[in-house]
């Protein structure tokens, strides 16, 4: 027997099959685990007349974490074949674990993801700690795949297909008194003993026990597809499903088919065609672009990648945040959320309070939805102080400042911070795109100024940009990062430039977008080409979230900084269409109640019908294609840029940054690796196209051009 599950029978003839993969931290289901699985199957159908029943346990921190990723990655067309026989082996094994004819227990100890949930649904019984470090579900669609293991076809039986399909298609993972509620576990234990007592117990109550798929005259919770209430469901689930993923996301479309066509057929069929659906998805591009970012470069990030190395780590334990609007409001909850004191100024007590308001706000959200205790609201809507005062940053170890994009003001509310605050506080400005090195001459400790840009809504976005001026010094830097990590967030580490990595590529986006409107290209076109290509707002629509008038604002203040150090600002066409639609149109966006949009009250924003005649012409229309290469080139370019300047510092920070920040296309799997999968050579021929059709702003880079000449990849 090997020692990836070990096999224990004990006086009560009750076996206690452990599941611990030798050399790693967690349990999946790689070479180790199909060979242990085939010997203990075998050994179980060998004994099963001296047997009175089956614990499945884990010896690690969570339960099982699910497929082998280092695996699935390299999964290519030529081994789809071997691939599905494989898939076919490994639902096999649980099937025949299923129908053992003896009861089968999940004692669910800790996290069960993916194919560690597969495990506990080909169970009889589920049964869970209680525990907030335990979370269950199929998260495979966010790395672009489906449940392979027999995860689509049991959901579908256990609850019915209207339930199964947004653990299938949102991969919504739940805590163990959700899962209890929604029927997913059976019971809950408090600790380990009673996980395995109560085990035993419904094993020598359930001698008999069967899956209920299993039973004579089982019928599918909710009905089948062709039940006239699920047959109402399924005539829109495709057309709402094409509109979320716009075609771009395979894996949904084809988790929908094989939990409709699976519903439809008996339980072996549709273990085929599940398994079909998987390997279709495994051996294709997406999903590969999707592993390599959301699993191995976000956990090189998470795991310190871009931290100096050789510093300890600290702690941050009392935060100041200048200015109470809707940032500095953000990053004193996601602060406090994490058990961080903050005292949140800003020019009168009235407007602090009304930033601590919207911590409140979030928070009674939770509560009235059961997910958070009035005692837990309180207890982080006390660690929120606000004031107006500098002389309450006394005891501050970091200050964020999240004030005006204007220079002087940033400079004046910074000094007077650090004068209150620790002697070795860091200070950051929340800046999106002024430089951190001209922000740090306002303070004495330059070499303690840093960049921390968040994003907006801040409780929403996983993202943290860190900025590291010229003088800023490896220990401010190793503590910043801490600090991102203990709130929660995704940091990526960035130099100093203007607009830095995110603020910059985000830039070329909505000017692409607003370019094309001023070249004559119908708006309508260049929304929907935008959202085809898997970008989840329209650059007109989020130039009109971002304002035009804020726009306006930083680009005089570049105009200003740069005519300072005796540059000149590039040119730019979409420069002529903010200018129009402010001072002609007087449209600066939702803010102002209209922009590109319009904005009905209590209805949904409608694009401005005025675009046709001060814009569209008829003339001017380009291929969709076009459109959306653009849209996607421009900003792959700029990152290359970023990249060959020194701004970014590794394909992870690009990769992730792109994403997260600024919501690049998602099945890329970034703006590099939509590069490196496009192919670099070809890649470079469609920008040489794009530039001499449209500006030299489509020119590839020498990094890339060098990298195309020598067949490597980013």
């Amino acid at each position: 027997m090997t020692d990836a599950i070990r096999y224990e029978k004990g006086p009560d003839n009750i076996v206690v099959l452990t599941m611990d993969m030798p050399g790693q931290s967690a349990n999946t289901m790689n070479a180790a685990y199909r060979e242990a699985m085939g010997q203990v199957i075998e050994r179980l159908e060998a004994e099963r007349d001296a047997i009175a029943g089956v614990i499945i346990s884990s010896a690690k921190k969570t339960f099982f974490a699910g497929g082998d990723l280092n695996e699935l990655i390299k999964v290519g067309k030529a081994d789809a074949k071997d691939f599905y026989q494989m898939i076919l082996r490994i639902k096999g094994q649980l099937r025949r674990l299923e129908t053992l004819g003896k009861p089968v227990v999940a004692a669910i100890n800790g996290a069960a993801l993916g194919g560690g949930w597969e495990i506990c649904l080909a169970c009889h019984q589920r049964i869970a700690l209680d525990s907030a470090s335990v979370q269950l579900g199929l998260p495979e669609v966010t790395l672009g795949l489906l449940p392979g293991g027999g995860g689509v076809v049991r959901m579908v039986r256990l609850l019915g297909l209207e339930k199964a399909l947004p653990y299938l298609l949102e991969g919504k993972k739940v805590r163990p008194q959700a899962a209890l509620k929604a029927g997913l576990i059976d019971q809950l234990a408090s600790d380990q003993g009673d996980l395995l007592a109560k085990a035993r117990a419904w094993i020598v109550a359930n001698p008999e026990a069967r899956q209920p798929w299993d039973e004579p005259g089982y019928r599918m919770p909710g009905g089948t597809p062709s039940s006239p209430n699920v047959a109402q469901m399924l005539a829109i689930a495709p057309s709402v499903l094409r509109e979320k993923t716009r075609g771009c996301l395979p894996a949904p479309e084809k988790i929908l088919c094989a939990a409709v066509e699976g519903a439809q057929v008996d339980f072996d069929t549709a273990q085929l065609i599940e398994a079909r659906y998987f390997t279709e998805l495994t051996t294709g591009q997406v999903a590969k672009n999707m592993i390599g970012t959301f699993w191995f470069q976000l956990n090189q990030i998470n795991a310190g990648g871009s931290r100096p190395q050789g510093l300890a780590p600290s702690t941050t334990k009392k935060v100041g945040v200048i200015g109470a609007g809707m940032m500095g409001a953000g990053i004193a909850h996601v602060t406090a959320a994490a058990g961080i004191e903050v005292v949140l100024k800003d020019v009168s007590l009235e407007r602090a309070e009304k930033g601590k308001g919207y911590s409140a706000r979030l928070l009674e959200k939770k509560v009235s939805r059961g997910q958070m205790s009035v005692d837990k609201r309180d207890a982080i809507l006390a660690r929120i102080t606000p004031s107006d005062r500098d002389a309450d940053f006394a005891g501050c170890d970091l200050i964020v400042e999240a004030v005006y994009e204007d220079r002087d003001l940033k400079a004046n509310v910074t000094a007077a911070a650090e004068r209150a605050a620790l002697s070795d506080a860091l200070i950051a400005s929340n800046t999106s795109t002024l430089p951190i090195t001209g922000l740090a001459t306002a303070v004495d400790g330059q070499d303690r100024f840093i960049g921390l840009h968040f994003f907006s809504p801040v409780d929403k976005m996983p993202l943290v940009e860190i900025i590291r001026g010229e003088h800023t010094s490896d220990a401010t830097l190793a503590r910043a990062f801490d600090y991102v990590m203990h709130i929660n967030k995704t940091p990526i580490v960035v130099s100093d430039s203007r607009g830095f990595f995110t603020s910059r590529v985000f830039a070329t986006y909505t000017h692409e977008g607003m370019a094309m409107l001023g070249e004559g290209v119908s708006a309508a076109l260049i929304e929907n080409e935008a959202r085809n290509a898997g970008m989840p707002v329209g650059p007109l629509a989020i130039s009109d979230e971002v304002s035009l008038s804020l726009m306006q604002h930083i680009r005089q203040q570049t105009l200003k900084d740069l005519a300072e150090e005796g540059k000149e600002a590039p040119e730019h066409p979409a420069f002529a269409v903010i200018t129009q639609m402010l001072e002609q149109y007087q449209r600066a966006g939702k803010a102002a109640g209209a922009g590109f949009y319009e904005y009905p009250e209590g209805g949904r924003k409608y694009l401005w019908p005025e675009l046709k005649r001060h814009f569209e012409k008829a003339d001017r229309q380009i291929p969709a294609a076009d459109v959306r290469d653009r849209i996607l080139f421009i900003q792959a370019l700029e990152t290359v840029r970023c990249l060959e300047e020194g701004v970014l510092q590794s394909t992870a920070d690009a990769n992730i940054g792109s994403i997260f920040g600024i919501g690049f296309a998602a099945w890329t799997g970034g703006a590099l690796q939509f590069i490196n999968q496009y192919g670099l050579q070809d890649f470079v021929a469609r920008a040489q196209y794009l530039a001499e059709q449209y500006g030299e702003r489509f020119l590839p880079p020498a990094l890339l051009l060098e990298k195309a000449a020598g067949k490597q990849t980013f």
